[in-house]
């Protein structure tokens, strides 16, 4: 491709891309969903999370799923402002209790509704709730009227494999992670610093 024909090219892109940003004019919270059975949703939304803080947001987690195991996402967030609220049971299929990870959905859930009704929150993570609605601890109908009721600006991230329809039809982005390959299927161990 010649020099001329190239920097044609690039032109006409520049000139598609500040259309589009130009015609960008809303100005309001998002929710953004990583889903997929992919590596990766907790970490893509902890990577906002540190994108927000760095802008002076305040940010909230609520954790579903996740147990008291160390976090070096979580030591990082927690150090920069980032409020925590993790369910604490560990893996369903390690407490194999429905009664007792019901309550303790509900009782996360509390934490995130409260932020999703604050205004002072820039960012809510909701960590792994796509399970939580797959398993039936937690109400399809009472989620998706807080997160349409939350405050105008305030953004959300929503995390999880199998995401429900509603959810992604809610949403404003959605990702899908999918697997190509992970260490882990060939016997690697999980490692600190790489994996939490």
């Amino acid at each position: 491709m010649s020099e001329e024909r190239y920097q044609q090219r690039q032109q006409q892109l520049k000139e598609r891309v500040e259309q589009r940003v130009a015609e960008a004019t809303k100005r309001c919270g998002i929710v953004i969903v990583f889903t997929g059975n992919g590596k990766g949703k907790t970490s893509a939304a902890f990577g906002t999370a540190a994108r927000a803080i760095g802008h002076g947001m305040k940010v909230g987690v609520v954790q579903f799923i996740k147990g008291e195991w160390e976090s070096g996402e979580r030591n990082l967030l927690e150090r920069a402002g980032a409020e925590f609220h993790i369910m604490a049971t560990g893996f369903t299929w390690d407490t194999q209790d429905k009664l007792s990870d019901t309550r303790a959905a509900v009782t996360a859930w509390e934490q995130g509704k409260r932020m999703l009704a604050d205004p002072s929150y820039g960012l809510v993570i909701l960590d792994e709730l796509t399970y939580m609605l797959t398993y039936g601890y937690l109400a399809l109908d009472e989620v998706l009227t807080a997160l349409e009721n939350r405050p105008a600006q305030q953004n959300v991230v929503i995390t999880g494999r199998a995401c429900h329809r509603d959810l992604i039809a809610l949403a404003d982005t959605v990702s899908e992670l999918r697997p190509v390959k992970h260490a882990f299927d060939n016997g690697i161990q999980a490692q600190a610093g790489i994996d939490w």
